[in-house]
């Protein structure tokens, strides 16, 4: 949701202007591996409660998520395997960062950690689904659906778990009911377009 209005000016100020530099020095799929790489590093910082190398290394990993996608652009070098892996990456760090917010306070905090890992399956088959039977008129070589809690939410939500230990739950909570309703609303408007479709064809 934030990504639709933030990205512009974020993309301006921070993204273009390295991509242009970096731009046949690196690979896309290098700068996300990279993004993948650096995001592991999360698990272990949780684990030893190093709360803030943590944030940063969570923010660095996504900065590069969103320069791969620019500098394969840039480069004219878009692929399938560059989004097959941006996506599975992704989850990937995404799973490290829950299973390190697990281990900073495991006897209170698995309900919660499955939950969250629950949702998120959820929503990222529905994200998959859509986007597979959805045309695509993007810059993006996969339709990607927008949602209330997308990539930036999802890492804000991490962030303030990480500073946040003690409101935990709450924001855990926050979030899996968030996630569930973005798998809601992705699906009705996703019948409601087909339901379009078999009308204007019948």
């Amino acid at each position: 949701m934030l990504e639709q209005y933030i990205r512009p000016y974020y993309q301006r100020l921070f993204v273009d202007g390295i991509a242009n530099k970096i731009a046949h020095k690196i690979t896309p799929n290098q700068v996300t591996s990279l993004a993948c790489l650096i995001g592991l590093f999360v698990l272990p910082a949780l684990i030893f409660h190093h709360f803030i190398l943590a944030v940063l290394l969570l923010l660095t990993s996504g900065y590069c998520d969103t320069l791969d996608g620019t500098l394969a652009r840039t480069m004219q070098a878009s692929t399938p395997l560059g989004t097959v892996l941006d996506i599975f990456f992704d989850r990937i760090v995404e799973f490290a960062v829950i299973l390190g917010l697990f281990f900073v306070q495991q006897e209170t905090r698995a309900f919660m950690c499955i939950i969250m890992l629950g949702s998120i399956l959820l929503c990222v088959t529905s994200f998959l689904l859509v986007g597979l039977f959805t045309s695509n008129n993007t810059q993006k070589n996969f339709y990607y659906s927008p949602g209330i809690i997308e990539r930036p939410e999802a890492f804000i939500f991490f962030i303030l778990m990480i500073l946040l230990p003690t409101s935990f739950t709450t924001l855990a909570a926050i979030f899996v009911i968030l996630v569930f309703i973005t798998t809601m609303i992705r699906l009705y408007q996703f019948s409601l377009s087909q339901f379009k479709i078999s009308a204007q064809t019948s």
